[in-house]
């Protein structure tokens, strides 16, 4: 699934390439993804102009001069193609937008995207950003109120930091990322961490999410970004997909540790050094 700095660097390049234009036509060839895509969704959005383009967690939010938004999850497949003109169709291409400045094409094999609207003024509190919490690049992210969401829960702190409730936007990939680079166990009950742990966490998360996408994100199956080609932070991963290697800065023995370690928490593949992370 495109976690944050994929879904980051897919907002970017549509910014980029069409801006601010409007929406000419919209073709839907598939209403049934995870949600089905209102009835009256190419009703609100043709005619309206572009004025923004912002990210909520995992989300895309697309600022229409009418005074709606188009709301976009990319779900587990999803991905987003841009052309100067209509392209061929190809199969899987549910939802294509044609604006003055181009196309934007939606292409979702497994259809676990969403695609739907609301009124602009409504977005706080609409159901899917209601409970969601605070962004990782949000000021109000403080070493306090990690330490207060956590201090309570018995849960490894892996799966902490995937509660879209404490944290929006931090996925699987990026937590085991900022875990290691925290020196942090990701088997460490959440309730455990001290005050200073929790300033660490943060300060790791957020590094490790900017260099994710000053690269353009992480290619591990079929993320890909809009110009068709690929993210490159894979490359750059200490600890995530590597087991039984060393990881980064190793002085270890890799024959004694076993290297890198994975196991499973909350159904989710996770990553480790067993020497470096306490």
């Amino acid at each position: 699934m495109p976690e944050l700095p994929e879904v980051e660097t897919i907002k970017t390049a549509i910014e980029q390439s069409i801006g601010n234009t409007n929406i000419i036509k919209v073709l839907i060839n598939n209403k049934n993804l995870r949600e089905k895509i209102p009835d009256d969704f190419a009703d609100k959005v043709i005619g309206a102009g572009i004025c923004g383009y912002d990210r909520r967690g995992k989300y895309i939010i697309i600022r229409l001069d009418n005074g709606y938004s188009i709301i976009w999850h990319l779900g587990m497949s999803g991905r987003v193609k841009i052309s100067d003109k209509m392209p061929e169709a190809v199969k899987h291409d549910h939802v294509i937008f044609e604006t003055e400045k181009g196309v934007i094409v939606y292409n979702d094999a497994r259809r676990f995207g969403l695609m739907t609207y609301c009124k602009t003024e409504d977005l706080t509190h609409h159901r899917l950003f209601a409970k969601t919490g605070i962004e990782p690049f949000d000021k109000a992210l403080t070493e306090d109120y990690l330490y207060q969401k956590l201090k309570n829960k018995k849960v490894p702190i892996k799966e902490a930091l995937l509660d879209q409730s404490i944290i929006t936007g931090i996925g699987n990939i990026y937590a085991s990322e900022a875990l290691f680079e925290a020196g942090i166990l990701p088997t460490r009950e959440a309730g455990s961490l001290s005050l200073a742990e929790c300033k660490i966490i943060i300060e790791e998360v957020v590094n490790v999410l900017k260099k994710a996408i000053k690269a353009g994100g992480s290619t591990l199956r079929d993320y890909q970004k809009p110009d068709g080609s690929l993210g490159y932070f894979q490359n750059m991963h200490c600890v995530y997909n590597k087991t039984g290697q060393k990881c980064s800065g190793c002085t270890c023995n890799v024959n004694q540790t076993g290297g890198i370690r994975k196991i499973v928490l909350g159904g989710r593949s996770t990553f480790y050094c067993p020497v470096k992370q306490k």
